[in-house]
């Protein structure tokens, strides 16, 4: 039976139905009163949109075929985002919790007890008795001002973000590698790259839009080499896929490393121009055989052999990747680990010769970049610095003596919660019960507590 013979049965399981309609209808010639152009707030693609107005309500979207990321399309987060505004569960006004139950409140009433509790904590544990844990999918402005207002409103160190479970390994070994917390090259070099890296990225089902790119390279003849642990979409689509056992990325970066030191593919020149200690990576690249990074990988020894062929005799060629490299006890070494490929071969600085990270969350670099680490100070500037310290205290009009100290990682937040030495906490844009490991600890924490504010759209499981 052919599809079209069929299409009565398609349609009766899959619609459209008429029943499916809004009871007034598609309203398909209503009148918009204002279109705003603006992006979607998910992931760090930032795919470029248009909210439709009317009367003043949010009431659609349409595509916004001048941005040059996604050219009109959007995946299907990007279709409802708008949809979040008017949403009848979206929280509209504060609610206090009295005698186990939320109750609704004015914002007088709730932002009053909040500063009285606040204060009363301070008076009695301190400044830093206080924690803020804050999110990366506000926009930088916001980031800036939780920050300020941690360290020179609370006078707390105890401020963290979400962004500390997502690309503090790739910002670590960014920083480390490069000297700066970026990437190297916009998406439209993509398509330039004679072959692609993907590693931990799965960008067949995570990031569909950015997918645009990654055919565009292979319609000009490029090559993929997806490293992941699972067969995903991405890795069904490459033409070589490295499926490696969990947390063994170093063993697999170093044995390709070694093929290309092997063969005389490395760049020379780069290297002595604007690399340091090549001469310790060498000596342990020589012995980190393929067959080694094999046995520790389980990538059969050929296919390791095969992948650093590839890139090393490319003349241009990408490394990217995404959270799948980076949410490991040695996230840093991964990333890092891959950076050395990308140094030793020259393949840098020049239209499809790069390397990047996938941002997952819609402000990732935002968040972090703009005062919401624990040990960053806003301009990418370091806690650990007297001189970024005095920098800002100087821009804030703050006394350099009454800046924090830097703070510690998420977990570590929640371990001082614990521990009892933060008796409140201020979260913002996150859902720990959800994304912090551990739930059973993470409860015990926010239960023990004096004062919990919650500061979110909807009520999420954090929340209650």
């Amino acid at each position: 039976m052919s599809k079209v013979e069929n299409l009565e049965n398609i349609i009766d399981r899959f619609g459209p139905h008429t029943h499916d309609a809004p009871i007034d209808g598609w309203q398909a010639d209503r009148v918009i009163d204002k279109v705003v152009p603006t992006h979607c707030p998910y992931c760090g693609v930032q795919c470029g949109m248009n909210l439709l107005v009317e009367k003043g309500k949010l009431v659609g979207f349409e595509p916004r075929y001048d941005f040059p990321v996604n050219e009109g399309k959007l995946c299907p987060k990007g279709v409802t985002a708008y949809l979040q505004t008017h949403h009848p569960d979206r929280l509209e006004y504060p609610l206090i919790k009295r005698n186990g139950k939320f109750e609704r409140a004015s914002w007088d009433e709730a932002l009053d007890l909040v500063v009285s509790k606040f204060k009363q904590i301070q008076e009695k544990y301190g400044k830093d008795g206080l924690g803020v844990y804050s999110g990366s999918s506000l926009t930088t402005e916001k980031t800036y001002l939780i920050g300020k207002f941690a360290r020179a409103g609370l006078g707390t160190r105890y401020i963290d973000y979400n962004g500390r479970l997502c690309m503090v390994s790739a910002g670590a070994g960014n920083n480390k590698a490069f000297g700066i917390d970026r990437s190297a090259n916009p998406w439209t070099d993509i398509p330039l790259a004679e072959v692609l890296i993907l590693a931990g990225a799965n960008c067949a089902e995570t990031f569909p839009i950015l997918n645009k790119f990654l055919w565009q390279q292979r319609d000009a003849g490029g090559v993929w080499i997806v490293i992941d642990p699972r067969e995903t979409a991405t890795a069904r689509q490459g033409d070589l896929h490295l499926q490696l056992r969990p947390g063994t990325d170093v063993a697999v970066a170093n044995g390709m490393l070694h093929v290309i030191l092997k063969e005389g593919l490395i760049d020379e020149e780069f290297i002595k121009s604007r690399t340091n200690d090549w001469e310790l990576t060498k000596a342990v690249i020589e012995n980190f055989t393929p067959q080694m990074a094999s046995e520790i990988s389980g990538v059969p020894a050929e296919k390791i052999v095969q992948a650093g062929l590839l890139y090393g005799r490319a003349k241009t060629g990408m490394i990217l990747h995404a959270r799948g490299i980076e949410h490991h006890s040695n996230g840093v070494n991964n990333v890092l680990s891959y950076i050395n490929i990308v140094l030793a071969t020259g393949k840098i600085g020049a239209p499809g010769k790069g390397y990047g990270t996938i941002t997952g969350q819609g402000n990732g670099q935002g968040g972090r970049e703009h005062g919401q680490k624990a040990e960053q100070l806003p301009g990418a500037r370091s806690m650990y610095s007297e001189e970024d310290r005095k920098h800002i205290c100087d821009f804030w009009d703050l006394p350099y003596e009454e800046m924090p100290a830097p703070g510690v990682s998420a977990v570590e937040l929640f371990d001082k919660m614990r521990e009892g030495e933060i008796r409140g906490l201020l979260s913002i844009c996150n859902n720990v019960m959800v994304s912090l490991p551990d739930i059973n600890k993470v409860r015990e924490s926010l239960e023990g507590l004096d004062f919990y504010v919650n500061i979110d759209f909807f009520m999420s499981e954090s929340s209650r």
